[in-house]
C-alpha cells in the first residue's frame, strides 16, 4: 500500500518553528492554538531540537519549569529526521526503531541537504491509511 509513496507526498511544509530562546509556556500556547502535537526548534535556519505537546505539558502541568524557562532547555537535542525522498515505509519503520521502549516517535522533520522542508507525523500517515480504506 505504502510501498511507492514518499514522504514528501505526505509531509506538511509550511513547517511551525519555534527558537530556543522562546519561553516554553509561550512555546506550548502556540502548539495548542495552531492545533498541532511539535515543534522544530530552529538556531539560524538550523534544526537544533523538537519540543512536543507531551513533553513542554507535561512538565508545565507538574510545575517542573520555573517561570521563564525557554525551550532549549526543554527540548529534545537528538532529534530523528528522516528525507523528503525516503519511503513512507523507512519513516514509519524509523519511528518505531528510534523510540525508547514499546513507544513511537510521533513526529519526524524532514530534513534535505541540511534544510528543514516538513514535518510528517503519524496522524498524516493514519490519515492516508484511511483513504486507502
Amino acid at each position: 500500500m505504502f510501498d511507492n509513496l514518499k514522504v514528501a507526498d505526505l509531509m506538511t511544509k509550511d513547517v511551525i518553528t519555534v527558537d530556543p530562546e522562546e519561553k516554553t509556556v509561550f512555546a506550548f500556547e502556540i502548539l495548542m492554538k495552531n492545533k498541532i502535537s511539535a515543534m522544530p526548534v530552529m538556531k539560524d535556519d538550523q534544526l537544533i531540537g523538537i519540543v512536543t505537546d507531551t513533553d513542554l505539558g507535561h512538565n508545565l502541568i507538574l510545575d517542573k519549569y520555573e517561570f521563564g524557562t525557554k525551550v532549549e532547555s526543554a527540548m529534545v537535542k537528538d532529534v530523528v529526521c528522516v528525507s523528503s525522498e525516503d519511503s513512507v515505509v523507512d519513516a514509519i519503520k524509523s519511528m518505531f526503531e528510534n523510540a525508547p521502549g514499546n513507544d513511537i516517535i510521533n513526529q519526524l522533520p524532514v530534513v534535505d541537504d541540511g534544510k528543514l522542508v516538513g514535518i510528517i507525523s503519524d496522524g498524516d500517515i493514519i490519515k492516508a491509511l484511511k483513504e486507502e480504506l
